[in-house]
């Protein structure tokens, strides 16, 4: 699934490579060759479940990591997370400079809608997609996240509310990604119901268990097995589930979120094996 995601960005990202217009080869250096995939495993996952074409699933997902990586060219910059490495290479602004990152990160949102924009699915879909991913880095989404998170640096943080910040920065994209692969073969409607609220359900733990999962290992690895900077939220004085749960009681709420995803897909079946392995996957770098 890396490579076949692989080549579909390759497919959708713009090709002009040119000194004197830097914004290509910055959408290309932080977007190709790194990454989980783990945003673009879960559409293919959702929209096996009701065979949905996989070049209409290789489009959106691609359109998925293209945010996914413009959430984490703006997160790096000085003004944000300040951080200097990412998948193990020097950040965007490091790289390209700190203007041109944040074009970087612009055009990278804008490719993903044009990419959404022509998919060969009827209007309406296209629209629900296109709705689905703004949704996920909007207000209700990645930047009200952020702006929680920033808001917190060095102050105190119940477990609820560092919860509703990840559902925010983390998990609404992976909740998009599974709702998303799902659209890409059935609409949101009725008959459908009870697919998207199992989806809806399953996307919530899996994002979650994933930051908190994060969480975990930005204490526990070092900054090589990381690819990023290691302990610099605990450097900011950023709450996290380790900072407010400690270490082992991390581990089992995000065991606990594995369990409650599991419980989410038994509607669904064995068909939903694959969205199974996924969620065993978010947990399993610290088992």
């Amino acid at each position: 699934m890396v490579a076949r995601t692989e080549r579909a960005l390759l497919g959708c990202l713009p090709h002009h490579v040119s000194d004197a217009h830097p914004l290509v080869d910055g959408m290309r250096y932080v977007t190709l060759g790194g990454g989980k995939r783990l945003r673009a495993m879960l559409c293919h996952a959702a929209g096996e479940l009701n065979s949905a074409p996989l070049e209409t699933l290789d489009e959106a997902a691609a359109a998925i990591e293209m945010i996914h990586a413009c959430t984490l060219v703006h997160d790096d910059l000085p003004a944000m997370d300040n951080d200097v490495m990412r998948r193990g290479k020097p950040t965007a602004h490091v790289r390209f400079g700190e203007a041109n990152a944040i074009l970087i990160g612009d055009v990278l949102q804008t490719q993903a809608f044009l990419t959404l924009a022509g998919m060969n699915l009827p209007n309406s879909r296209r629209i629900a997609l296109v709705r689905e991913l703004a949704r996920a880095i909007g207000t209700e989404g990645a930047a009200g996240g952020q702006a929680i998170d920033l808001a917190c640096v060095g102050g105190q943080m119940t477990l609820a509310q560092l919860i509703e910040m990840h559902r925010l920065k983390t998990g609404a994209l992976i909740r998009a990604a599974v709702r998303m692969g799902a659209l890409c073969a059935v609409p949101d409607e009725s008959e459908h119901s009870m697919l998207f609220q199992a989806l809806d359900e399953y996307g919530f733990s899996v994002g979650l268990a994933f930051q908190v999962v994060d969480d975990i290992i930005d204490v526990t690895s070092n900054s090589m097995t990381l690819g990023k900077t290691a302990g610099k939220d605990t450097v900011a004085g950023k709450p996290t589930s380790v900072s407010i749960l400690g270490v082992e009681a991390s581990r089992r709420f995000a065991l606990k979120l594995y369990q409650d995803a599991e419980a989410a897909l038994e509607p669904l079946g064995a068909r939903a094996a694959r969205l199974s392995q996924i969620a065993e996957f978010a947990i399993h770098r610290v088992r």
